[in-house]
């Protein structure tokens, strides 16, 4: 009874530990979902809002948001289409690699375009906008270059396989249609050579045995003479 007891404690504590891992797990993941579904919400008012100075305001508060409207866009469109691609082409492992080290800069020259929309000195702001602009430029064509490779790297590998499954479908429509194959044409029966003046004799002569047939042999003093029958 004590390891009946025993085993159904364990059991219990068991199902215990069990369902608590499960409940941390589920939390987890709805934290995670939360977390994703604000960031999100948090980014699309933040675009929004670029949106809306580019072309409701005028000057640098205007260009540093079409910048930064810019930059984000792009970053957003690359991060997309490579994660999506290395799900099914593990050599894209080192692209992300290099566009994680260039979201490393995306990063900083965004929060420094978001400090400057607040900075008053408009003067100083005029003075380092082609930087800015320059430095945008670089990223966002980066990251442009590296969306493109990508898609065009996938597109080749989609056209070659499309290509080997038409031929294995048209090898199979033919196989399956044997009979419209057309019948090869007869091959011309050989040409034997006319029979010469030596082969004629040859076949008129008579045909000799091969091996010569044996003569009556004597009998042998064993052997038993049969008797002619009695026609009494």
């Amino acid at each position: 009874m004590e390891a009946v007891g025993a085993i159904v404690a364990l059991l219990v504590v068991l199902f215990l530990v069990l369902g608590v891992y499960a409940t941390v797990k589920v939390v987890r993941a709805a934290k995670r979902g939360v977390d994703r579904t604000i960031s999100e919400a948090r980014r699309t008012v933040e675009d929004t809002t670029l949106r809306a100075k580019s072309f409701g305001q005028f000057g640098t508060a205007a260009e540093l948001a079409q910048l930064r409207l810019s930059l984000r866009s792009s970053m957003r469109a690359t991060q997309d289409v490579l994660h999506a691609g290395a799900a099914e082409d593990a050599s894209l492992k080192e692209t992300l690699s290099l566009f994680d080290r260039l979201s490393a800069h995306g990063h900083e020259l965004d929060d420094e375009l978001r400090r400057l929309e607040r900075d008053p000195d408009k003067a100083a702001l005029a003075a380092r906008l082609p930087d800015l602009r320059e430095r945008t430029t670089q990223i966002t064509k980066a990251a442009d270059s590296l969306r493109w490779s990508a898609r065009d790297r996938a597109r080749r590998f989609a056209g070659d396989d499309l290509d080997s499954l038409s031929t294995q479908i048209d090898m199979e429509a033919g196989a399956l249609r044997h009979w419209t194959t057309e019948p090869s044409p007869a091959q011309t029966p050989p040409t034997w050579p006319e029979p010469s003046a030596a082969d004629r004799e040859a076949a008129q002569e008579p045909t000799r045995p091969a091996i010569t047939p044996p003569t009556a042999r004597a009998a042998y003093p064993w052997e038993k003479k049969t008797k002619p029958e009695s026609t009494t």
